[in-house]
């Protein structure tokens, strides 16, 4: 899904010739600011929907490489002309953030969607904040009040009751897929308190071109070490598959990235981080109109989780 530390590459990006925002930019929101909120849980709320269109013809390992390739060549223009400023000290940081951050979940999540309905997967990408939260504590020595550790539980309760009660309706996939979604939210994680612990001072936008050339590289070895280029050859529908997947790349990081970040400046970090909500309701919409069923145990799961991010972000 979305990759935090993208987040400040566009934003290094987007301000590189203006002012950074202050607090005297910062004003209340208005129903421009509320329409750009509600199209940005739109467009990352899509991820899910174009993962699943992308495995209609590719398999998953194809539909991650692709993802992932496609990003990486849209930063290689960054990457060649930033090459200077790379500090190669930190290259293992840089690995960690490319691989937790974007290369290992595109795979899971591809790999979980093939079992695992498109709403529940972006219902269960909300954990994410939950296991900032947890790694930031037991890893990074982050201290953190009691309410907050109320709000973990109350979310990993949630996804609990979609994985037990989603195998037990057949609506949510296997207990293992779900897990692979799971984990990969540990892995956004992992990225997001990387960043904070040891790359606080780098160019975030040199951060995401290394970042995504490490992993771009391979991920383009992998995919045409397989038949996609025989399925674009026979297959009139892997180029309808191949073109949701290249939108998922453009649209639901480079440009909703830059738009995050333009509606962070005119209100503030708390409004933009209200998209963390909006995300798993656009995902359950699109997917109820793909034909994907929901019971009253998937609301009630994404309730808990929502209420425990709500608690654990306060």
């Amino acid at each position: 899904m979305l990759n935090n530390h993208l987040y400040t590459a566009f934003y290094s990006l987007y301000y590189s010739h203006t002012d950074m925002p202050t607090n005297k930019n910062i004003s209340k929101p208005t129903t421009l600011h509320w329409v750009t909120l509600w199209s940005l849980g739109l467009l990352w709320g899509c991820s899910f929907f174009l993962i699943k269109k992308g495995l209609v013809c590719f398999t998953p390992v194809q539909t991650a490489s692709i993802r992932i390739g496609v990003t990486s060549l849209a930063f290689l223009p960054f990457f060649i002309w930033h090459f200077k400023k790379i500090n190669w000290k930190n290259l293992k940081y840089y690995a960690i953030v490319g691989l937790a951050g974007s290369g290992i979940p595109a795979f899971l999540f591809a790999n979980a969607q093939t079992e695992v309905s498109s709403s529940v997967s972006g219902i269960l990408n909300s954990l994410t904040p939950l296991f900032t939260l947890i790694i930031g504590i037991v890893f990074f020595n982050n201290k953190e009040n009691v309410r907050k550790f109320f709000g973990v539980l109350l979310g990993l309760g949630g996804a609990a009751i979609l994985i037990l009660y989603g195998k037990e309706l057949n609506t949510g996939g296997h207990i293992s897929y779900s897990l692979l979604i799971i984990l990969a939210t540990i892995c956004y994680a992992t990225s997001v308190n990387t960043v904070k612990k040891f790359l606080q001072e780098e160019n975030p936008l040199v951060l995401s071109a290394v970042a995504f050339q490490i992993i771009g590289i391979p991920s383009l070895i992998v995919l045409f070490n397989t038949d996609f280029t025989g399925k674009l050859q026979l297959d009139h529908e892997a180029w309808v598959a191949l073109g949701y997947l290249v939108i998922l790349a453009f649209v639901g990081t480079f440009m909703a990235t830059v738009l995050f970040f333009g509606l962070v400046q005119k209100t503030d970090a708390l409004f933009g981080s209200m998209t963390t909500y909006i995300i798993p309701i656009m995902a359950i919409f699109l997917g109820l109109l793909d034909g994907e069923v929901l019971e009253i145990s998937h609301g009630m799961g994404m309730a808990a989780i929502l209420g425990g991010v709500y608690l654990s972000r306060k």
